[in-house]
């Protein structure tokens, strides 16, 4: 059991109890060498001020509660990342490619892989940009980049390249490709499918992203060919947010927070109790969180919980709360839920490219306050938040749990 309850404030953070930023370092042990609590409901759209006696989003007796969210419930010592240094006797050639299957791994475990097939900021012989094709897993247990000419990306020297993976590391083509580039959708998609893959565009390739970042500063600034201040060729895309089509009805939303600890313990049993969702590894990131860390998140009330965490579609008509269907929600490839205080609104970022106005509220001091100061929390804790669904109000249980990571793009 965490502790007491405790409403959100109405006013922002002082500068005495301003939230610390915590950084992401990503966890470059794992990269192998070429050469080698209770909740405050939210209806008709606007914030409610006052404590609700409402039940709470998990059991008493099984998950600690979800707090009203606090702005300043996350100190300074409460997130910690740990610093991994680099081997520089041994650094890695800029310009060798890597294959590389961990010894432990079965193989026909490796059923998902990440891919970014993109242009890097190096220049051939030709002065031409070098193209590159990254794939790993989600553990990176697979690892896997092949440099190639400008003049041959298309989806058959796609489709050879995921071949020679599976042949040269003896894996099973995987089931899913999941890749973050709207632009190579095309090319991406049509090697999958001749392979009987199903593509899946989506930005929760978070080892993939931090992969990318780590090889910008440890392979492409040291090749020979390196290209200083060149822009990402197929930069990513933050269109502007619409609705969701409608569908399904829900009933009230509210920001919460829950203790690291009880996180872990929502993430843990996803298939133990068949709900819906997704967690992340942390491990990879690099982040150590404290287990009474308090991590902010999104809770949703539905009485249609079940099919809506199922879908996942959740957007907001704002004369009257509504949460609406798009499409199944655990293929929905859920990426990050932000407040968009210029807006008066929530923003949910899905799939690559896909935001979607998710709630909108009255604009107020107090409530422009709230919205920043649970933005501040995430920042405080690393981008770390999460989106609980619920059955209703009077539920004992959460029927679908995301936890989500505000990343910014690779530099490539």
């Amino acid at each position: 059991m965490c502790g007491s309850r405790s409403t959100i404030t109405e006013n922002p953070p002082s500068s005495s109890h301003c939230l610390s930023m915590a950084t992401l370092s990503f966890n470059s042990t794992r990269i192998k060498s070429p050469a080698l609590q209770s909740h405050k409901p939210f209806s008709k759209s606007h914030f409610s001020t006052k404590p609700n006696n409402v039940p709470f989003l998990f059991p008493s007796k099984t998950h600690p509660q979800l707090h009203h969210f606090k702005p300043n419930s996350i100190s300074e010592s409460s997130v910690s990342v740990p610093e991994e240094a680099f081997d520089d006797a041994e650094e890695d050639d800029p310009t060798s490619e890597l294959s590389y299957l961990d010894s432990e791994t079965d193989p026909s475990s490796v059923t998902e892989w990440e891919l970014d097939f993109c242009s890097r900021p190096i220049l051939d012989i030709r002065g031409k940009k070098i193209w590159e094709l990254v794939v790993c897993d989600s553990s990176l247990s697979l690892q896997y980049t092949k440099y190639f000419p400008n003049n041959v990306i298309n989806s058959v020297t796609l489709k050879d390249a995921m071949e020679t993976i599976s042949e040269d590391l003896g894996v099973p083509l995987p089931e899913k490709v999941r890749f973050f580039r709207s632009q190579m959708q095309t090319i991406i998609s049509k090697s999958c499918k001749e392979l009987g893959i199903k593509p899946v565009p989506s930005k929760r390739c978070l080892s993939l992203l931090l992969w990318l970042e780590e090889r910008y500063e440890t392979i492409y600034m040291r090749h020979p060919g390196f290209q200083k201040g060149s822009k990402p060729l197929l930069a990513l895309d933050n269109p502007f947010p619409m609705e969701l089509p409608e569908n399904l009805f829900g009933e009230k939303w509210a920001f919460v927070q829950l203790p690291f600890s009880a996180i872990q313990e929502e993430i843990s049993s996803l298939d133990e109790r068949f709900v819906f969702g997704a967690g992340l590894d942390l491990d990879l990131l690099g982040i150590e969180v404290d287990d009474n860390t308090l991590i902010p998140g999104l809770a949703v009330a539905s009485s249609r919980a079940k099919p809506l965490a199922g879908r996942f579609t959740i957007s907001f008509n704002f004369s009257s709360f509504t949460i609406r269907n798009s499409s199944w929600m655990n293929g929905l490839e859920v990426c990050s839920v932000e407040a968009d205080t210029s807006r008066g609104c929530l923003i949910l970022s899905v799939g690559i490219s896909t935001r979607y106005v998710y709630a909108t509220y009255k604009k107020t001091p107090t409530t422009t306050s709230e919205a920043e100061a649970w933005e501040a929390a995430k920042k405080a804790c690393g981008g770390l938040h999460f989106l609980a669904i619920q059955e209703d109000l009077d539920s004992d249980d959460c029927v679908g749990f995301w936890l989500l990571l505000d990343l910014p793009p690779p530099p490539v």
